[in-house]
């Protein structure tokens, strides 16, 4: 992003307490919300490189709020790889100068997410098929976040499909995020597109990042959790419909 106006700077404090508070209420969805929002105004590749930081902080903290670091780092440590192998082998189509595409996969991206949100389907996957399946999910969930910046997919429905406990499910996704986040990270700068002036936005981003997840939390014990997420769900839905679109409709 070329142009750090007084306008730009206001939306992205906006987009990311937005995202921030989705977080804290719903446990997730601070990159697909900021990259949904942000890429409706500026390119995909402008959009990831403000998640960075953020993400990174935000995730970080998830990662460690759980007992079991060692044991999840075992067991999902294939899956990881193939996040890092994933993500920067899909990089190279969000810093390439086809945009629009890069935003079409987003919107497609966004609208399958929407979907499965909606539809709650639960899932359930065997632990004799577990070590088969985490690295193709691994390897698609970073092609993914390579291309889009948005690092849900397929992963998040994956985990949760594991049975894992409650504080193990959430530090287990707080482990694909922040490895994704870096891995992200080296993709874009490896592309060149992490510059100073984006390092300087992204760590502005930080603190209505952390005002919203901590005001989420605070609204999540008072209002219906199933409610929010039908309401976020068909919002990432709309957006997703927009981006999808719109470089067919104004072309």
């Amino acid at each position: 992003m070329s142009d750090y106006s007084t306008l730009n700077i206001l939306l992205i404090i906006i987009t990311f307490f937005i995202a921030g508070f989705v977080k804290g209420v719903a446990g997730m969805g601070l990159p697909t919300m900021a990259m949904g929002i942000l890429s409706v105004v500026m390119s995909p590749l402008s959009a990831a490189s403000l998640l960075i930081i953020p993400s990174f902080v935000t995730n970080f903290w998830q990662l460690f709020t759980g007992p079991n670091f060692v044991g999840l780092i075992k067991r999902f440590w294939i899956m990881m790889v193939g996040i890092i192998i994933g993500t920067l082998a899909g990089s190279w189509l969000l810093t390439s100068a086809n945009t629009p595409y890069t935003g079409i996969v987003l919107g497609l991206a966004l609208l399958f997410y929407s979907i499965h949100g909606l539809t709650a389907k639960p899932l359930f996957t065997p632990l004799r098929l577990e070590r088969r399946l985490s690295p193709i999910m691994g390897l698609v969930t970073g092609l993914l976040n390579g291309a889009t910046g948005v690092f849900t997919l397929p992963a998040v429905p994956y985990i949760q499909s594991l049975g894992l406990s409650k504080d193990d499910l959430i530090q287990a996704l707080g482990l694909a995020f922040t490895v994704s986040t870096i891995a992200l990270a080296a993709g874009l700068f490896k592309g060149g597109a992490f510059h100073l002036g984006n390092i300087s936005l992204s760590a502005l981003a930080v603190a209505p990042a952390l005002f919203g997840m901590w005001t989420g939390t605070i609204i999540r014990k008072r209002i219906s959790v199933k409610t929010f997420r039908i309401c976020f769900f068909i919002f990432i839905a709309v957006l997703g419909l927009e981006l999808a679109l719109h470089p067919i409709l104004t072309s």
